[in-house]
């Protein structure tokens, strides 16, 4: 019974990442606090390790870890991008409310049009981590 609801887990975490077998998935804002069984699920998914920021290969999802104080969040949006395919999808993985390094969701509103981003949902990604899903407005819209 638990390796079931494993599984049923696991599958809930990529269809809601949209992830699939062989895409490029690029990690940024990687630290000790990262949530590590979503690593491992994404990566289980994808039939490969995570990316990190130093790969230049265009990647189909980027998941960036941001806590509150890691800089200039439209600067490092745009770093995102800068790998990310035609029609792909960053993950801003934030610290919910109330645990250390949490992000406002006015702070993401605010920055990623800037950046040139839209963001499209927020889900409840793990237990002390939310994620909001930011695309080009123009990729959007399928």
């Amino acid at each position: 019974m638990g390796a079931t609801a494993g599984s049923a887990a696991e599958k809930s975490v990529a269809s809601r990442f949209g992830v699939k077998a062989g895409q490029l998935v690029q990690e940024f804002g990687y630290d000790d606090d990262v949530d590590h069984e979503l690593r491992a699920v994404v990566e289980d998914h994808i039939g490969s390790e995570l990316l990190d920021e130093e790969v230049d290969d265009v990647v189909d999802i980027v998941l960036y870890w941001w806590r509150d104080g890691d800089g200039d969040l439209v600067d490092s949006l745009m770093d995102a991008l800068t790998n990310l395919a035609e029609g792909g999808v960053i993950w801003l993985l934030t610290p919910k409310s109330g645990r250390v390094g949490h992000v406002e969701p006015s702070e993401i509103e605010d920055a990623a049009p800037t950046a040139g981003l839209h963001a499209t949902s927020t889900i409840s990604a793990t237990g002390d981590w939310t994620g909001t899903r930011l695309v080009s407005p123009r990729s959007g819209r399928r």
